[in-house]
């Protein structure tokens, strides 16, 4: 009886080693295992067309305004304006009579009702625009040259870009360009004027771009675009280019396999807020870059594939 006991605890102590050394490997095995990092990945193209453009604020601004003034002292009898009306260069605004013609006139019309005499002057509009600023009302007293309301010139309307220096000519080689207003309409602008200074502090130039409709509120706020560089070749997503701490070197995480990512050097070109332009690197379009889950990646990086 004593053997057979002896005999089972022998077997039982044997096939316990036996599982334990079995399964060894397997748990060695998952220790050592790589935990994959979830990516998705797309492709370079060499069939985009990489526009580095830069967008500059233009706002709506009338550079000349004239002030009306009476040109004699007296008061004001007669008014065709009101402020927001549209005028006419020559159009008649106001009507002037003096004290003194409206003591004589009173005089002279009780003596003879057929004279008809009020000793009355006009002011009529230097130019063609808007009544932006009225001071003054019908019975009002002004004296001679007495500001008695400011027009917009028309003839000045545009918009007014600050275009930094190094722009300048990029944008004057351009001749026209479209604005875009902020309910999305576009008006064709033409350069007109190109002020004869640079602003100390920003190094702009204000440029003022002359549009057909100008019926068009001032200190609206429009934005122009214009290309600064242009190019075309391999190029990938911007999320794909991982750089350093110091901006000074670039690479993509390019996949050899399913599971594996390298580091791959390249040189940046032109720059999108889309694409970057590959300059040099070793990459193809077949190749596959990652463009999420990239950041920190090591080289040889164990990856799995994202599906969408």
């Amino acid at each position: 009886m004593k053997k057979i006991i002896t005999l089972i605890i022998v077997s039982f102590v044997i096939f316990s080693c036996k599982k334990t050394a079995d399964s060894a490997p397997a748990d060695i095995a998952a220790s050592n295992a790589k935990p994959k990092t979830l990516v998705t990945v797309a492709y370079p193209s060499d069939t985009a067309q990489l526009n580095n453009t830069i967008t500059l604020n233009a706002t709506a601004t009338y550079l000349l305004k004239s002030d009306i003034k009476a040109n004699s002292n007296g008061y004001i009898t007669k008014m065709t304006i009101k402020l927001a009306d549209r005028v006419r260069k020559g159009s008649v605004l106001f009507g002037l009579q003096t004290k003194e013609a409206r003591a004589l006139g009173n005089t002279i019309n009780k003596l003879d009702k057929s004279f008809r005499f009020n000793g009355a002057t006009t002011v009529t509009s230097p130019a063609t625009g808007y009544v932006a600023m009225l001071n003054h009302q019908i019975g009002d007293y002004v004296q001679d040259g007495e500001v008695l309301a400011t027009i917009t010139d028309a003839s000045s309307f545009g918009f007014v870009v600050d275009v930094p220096y190094e722009y300048l000519q990029i944008m004057k080689n351009k001749g026209s360009l479209p604005v875009t207003l902020p309910d999305n309409t576009v008006l064709q602008g033409r350069i007109a004027k190109v002020m004869p200074s640079v602003d100390a502090v920003s190094q702009t130039v204000k440029v003022l771009l002359h549009v057909p409709n100008n019926n068009i509120p001032e200190n609206l706020i429009g934005t122009i675009s214009f290309s600064k560089t242009s190019a075309s070749g391999l190029s990938v997503p911007k999320m794909a280019v991982v750089s350093d701490e110091t901006q000074s070197s670039f690479w993509v995480m390019k996949l050899i396999n399913d599971t594996t990512a390298v580091k791959t050097e390249i040189t940046k070109g032109v720059e999108t807020d889309k694409y970057i332009q590959i300059k040099s690197g070793n990459l193809t379009t077949k190749d596959r870059v990652i463009v999420s889950g990239n950041f920190g990646l090591s080289d040889t990086a164990t990856v799995k594939i994202q599906k969408p």
